[in-house]
C-alpha cells in the first residue's frame, strides 16, 4: 500500500515529540504539507529546524499555542484557517503511584479540570472550526489520539482514563454528524508507547532503581499491565502507522472508529 497525502494540509498538535512528532513525520513521508504545535516557540523552532532537515522537499511550518486554553486554540486557527487532515494529539498524564482509594480521592479539581481541558477541549474546540470547512470540500479526516485507558480505566491514572473515554465520545459522535460527506473521524487507541512522557517516567525509574529501561519497561508491564501481548512498549512509529492510515484515502470506509495499536493490552474483540 502506497499512502500519498501530496497536496494535503496537515495540523498535528502537540506534535514537538513523541506520538505526534512520529505523526507528523509520517504524514510528511507520505507527502502531506505538515502543521507542528508545540506550546513554546522554542519547541516548535527545534522540532521543525530537525524536520525541514529529515524533509528537504516538503512543507513543513509550525504554530506555538497552549491547547489547553480557548486563547491557545483561537491562535492556532487564526494562523491556520483551513487544513485537510486534523490530529488531535496533544495532551497529558499525571504519573502517580496508587495504594488505594485515598490516592483517588486526594485528586484535586484542578487536575480533573486541567486534563479536560488539555486532552479533551482541545480537539472539540479544534474540531468545531476545521470539520465544516472539510465537509464543504467533500474530503477530510480528523482522527484524535485516545489511549487504551479509555476502555481499560487505570486506577493509578483515573482522572486521565476519564478523558480519553470522552474522547471516543465525541470522536464517535462527529463521525456520525459527518456521515455520507467524505470526511472521516476515529480515534486511535495506543498502549504503553515509549513517547516523551511514559519514556522519561521509565528513564526516571530505571535510575532511581539501578536497572536498564528495558528492565524499568518491564516491570510496569507485569505491575499495570499485564496482558501486554506484544510483551513490551510500543514505538512512536508504531503508533504513528496507524495514524497516517486513518488519515489516508484508503481508510476511506473506515470512520467513527476506534483503532487499537494496544499491543493486545485490552482483553475483547471488538
Amino acid at each position: 500500500m502506497k499512502i500519498d497525502l501530496s497536496g494535503r494540509t496537515a495540523i498535528v498538535t502537540g506534535s514537538t515529540a513523541g506520538i505526534g512528532r512520529a505523526a507528523a513525520e509520517g504524514l510528511a513521508r507520505a507527502g502531506a504539507s505538515v502543521i507542528i504545535n508545540g506550546r513554546t516557540q522554542a519547541r516548535v523552532d527545534e522540532a521543525m529546524r530537525q524536520m525541514r532537515i529529515a524533509f528537504p522537499e516538503g512543507f513543513i511550518s509550525g504554530i506555538a499555542a497552549d491547547l489547553a486554553t480557548a486563547e491557545g486554540a483561537n491562535a492556532l486557527i487564526a494562523r491556520a484557517p483551513d487544513a485537510d487532515i486534523l490530529v488531535n494529539n496533544v495532551g497529558t498524564a499525571f504519573l502517580r503511584a496508587y495504594n488505594g482509594i485515598d490516592d483517588i480521592a486526594a485528586i484535586p479539581d484542578e487536575d480533573w479540570l486541567g486534563l479536560f481541558q488539555l486532552n479533551v477541549m482541545s480537539g472539540v474546540r479544534l474540531s468545531r472550526h476545521y470539520l465544516p470547512r472539510m465537509v464543504g470540500k467533500g474530503w477530510g479526516r480528523v482522527v484524535f489520539v485516545s489511549s487504551e485507558s479509555a476502555v481499560n480505566t487505570p486506577k493509578e491514572m483515573l482522572d486521565y482514563g476519564m478523558t480519553k473515554t470522552a474522547q471516543l465520545a465525541v470522536s464517535r459522535g462527529l463521525a456520525e454528524a459527518v456521515a455520507g460527506t467524505g470526511v472521516t473521524v476515529n480515534a486511535v487507541l495506543p498502549g504503553p508507547t515509549r513517547s516523551e512522557i511514559l519514556g522519561d517516567y521509565m528513564v526516571k525509574q530505571a535510575a532511581e532503581n539501578g536497572i536498564t529501561v528495558e528492565e524499568a519497561e518491564q516491570g510496569f508491564l507485569q505491575a499495570l499491565r499485564p496482558t501486554s501481548l506484544i510483551q513490551r512498549f510500543a514505538t512512536t512509529d508504531e503508533v504513528a502507522n496507524m495514524l497516517v492510515y486513518a488519515c489516508s484515502e484508503q481508510a476511506s470506509a473506515t470512520s467513527g472508529a476506534a483503532l487499537r495499536v494496544d499491543g493486545g493490552v485490552v482483553r475483547f474483540v471488538a
